[in-house]
């Protein structure tokens, strides 16, 4: 009976609310509450209409997070384009914000290595591949090694009594 009731629905098209359009194109519909014919209630939905209709086109952000919100119910009341206008600015500012602390924290960065308040990061290269037997097993040299910021002392191997 539920196959003849959606094409019914189909065919008479089911009442929906038009309740906004966001600036990418997409549309945003309500359908209430109703009853069936059979008395069996059917909750309110919220639906969007793509703007780009194909689904294996669709990409995150392709609906902001306003109407997000909106359609899984986590709000009650639409957003109103001042909303949606008012918090891409404050994004845009938060993102600018952002991108100037970045930039002041590099240029910090890189005076206090100038002035060898911070000791520059060490590079570890690895020598070998990890599958190898070898890999990772420190090579012991009685001279001692310095290579700029780091000093290995030599060490001492006990000959052995073969000999």
């Amino acid at each position: 009976m539920s196959r003849i009731a959606a094409i019914l629905r189909r065919g008479f098209g089911v009442v929906r609310e038009h309740v906004g359009t966001d600036h990418l194109g997409n549309k945003y519909y309500l359908i209430p509450e109703q009853k069936t014919w059979t008395g069996r209630i059917v909750r309110a939905k919220r639906i969007v209409e793509a703007a780009n209709a194909k689904e294996y086109e669709y990409m995150e952000g392709s609906i902001p997070m306003e109407w997000d919100a909106w359609i899984r119910g986590r709000r009650k009341e639409p957003p109103s384009i001042e909303e949606l206008l008012k918090n891409e600015s404050n994004r845009e500012q938060i993102k600018t914000k952002a991108k100037e602390v970045e930039e002041k924290d590099r240029a910090l960065l890189a005076k206090e290595y100038k002035e060898g308040l911070v000791a520059t990061p060490a590079r570890t290269v690895a020598k070998g591949h990890a599958a190898a037997t070898s890999f990772d097993k420190q090579e012991f040299n009685e001279e001692p090694t310095s290579t700029a910021n780091t000093f290995q002392p030599g060490s001492w191997m006990p000959t052995s009594k073969k000999d």
